[in-house]
């Protein structure tokens, strides 16, 4: 799948069919398909464009799938954080060309790139790819930001002939929660990677989780929707997991529209405190409740476990 570079840089040379295919999955849902035919278009050409979308809406792998379907596929997709980005990341060691041998720069969130580089990259931009469709020795270029790029400009964070140089060409992408029947193909996709990465077999899921799946806002987009696929797969029980899932899904909907997004950590503690309640109640089902014998069977002491008990509210069961 390529290789990782310093400073944020993903170099997929010679993979970059394969990297596409992993990392973007064809949506299906009305408000994906026009953008699907936008994709197939952008991928004929060299112009540069624009991806917008809320964050782990899919900007990079959007990126990936233009450069996986162009001509340029069989060389480098190269990507870099805005925020940490020196124009001299860019260029050829031999030729000293800032966008030289390279099929595809994707610049991850435009608006981050210091002043200085801004007035680099302009100077570069007139050299792109686009009037000459025979240059094929110079990048192609493709921005993303999840900022609205217009205020940006208002602001004096991004420089208005910048702007507009980059933006002829604007693909938006639409939030999860405004594309959610692709979501089963993209649980699937996700539960199959992971299956992969962590040598298990791939989880069925039953009709209440992806009930679930589909009832959530999703605010943190595809990431989020990616992150409780590995809790799932990593746990390797849905009955568990379903439980930590719930509890970190399952919000009130003034929550759920609060834009903050449900981090793996976040489930991973949830599934987990639900994890060490069924096994706590399964003990004490064992020792018919007694609970120094518990304690003694899950090698804590007493006190331990009045705690948790007192925490998922079982404090007045049993005997001691």
């Amino acid at each position: 799948m390529g290789k990782v570079l310093p400073n944020g840089v993903h170099d997929s040379a010679g993979s970059a069919p394969e990297l596409a295919t992993l990392a973007f999955v064809e949506g299906v849902s009305a408000s994906m398909r026009p953008v699907e035919a936008v994709i197939r278009e952008l991928a004929q050409s060299d112009v540069p464009v624009l991806v917008l979308a809320e964050r782990g809406a899919g900007k990079h792998a959007t990126a990936e799938r233009i450069h996986g379907m162009s001509r340029r596929r069989e060389q480098p997709f190269r990507w870099f954080r805005c925020a940490t980005l020196k124009l001299a990341d860019l260029k050829d060691q031999r030729t000293g060309d800032p966008l030289a041998n390279a099929g595809t720069i994707y610049l991850d969130e435009l608006a981050d790139l210091r002043a200085d580089c801004q007035a680099q990259l302009l100077e570069v931009l007139p050299l792109m790819p686009g009037s000459d469709a025979e240059d094929i020795g110079r990048a192609r270029l493709i921005c993303g930001s999840a900022r609205d790029l217009e205020v940006e400009v208002k602001r004096g964070k991004l420089r208005e002939d910048l702007y507009y140089r980059i933006s002829g060409v604007c693909l938006r992408l639409p939030p999860l929660r405004q594309r959610k029947e692709d979501i089963p193909f993209l649980i699937g996709h996700f539960l199959r990677k992971y299956a992969r990465d962590f040598h298990r077999d791939v989880p069925d899921l039953s009709a209440e989780t992806l009930r679930l799946f589909l009832d959530y806002a999703w605010p943190g987009n595809l990431r989020e929707l990616e992150d409780a696929a590995r809790v799932l797969v990593a746990l390797g029980d849905e009955h568990i997991a379903l439980g930590g899932l719930r509890a970190v899904l399952s919000k009130p909907e003034k929550v759920r529209n609060s834009g903050n997004e449900v981090s793996l950590k976040a489930a991973s503690r949830a599934a987990s405190r639900e994890a060490e309640k069924e096994l706590i109640l399964n003990t004490l089902t064992r020792t018919r409740w007694n609970r120094r014998r518990a304690a003694e069977e899950l090698k804590i002491s007493y006190k331990a476990l009045l705690y948790k008990l007192k925490q998922i509210g079982f404090e007045g069961y049993g005997a001691s």
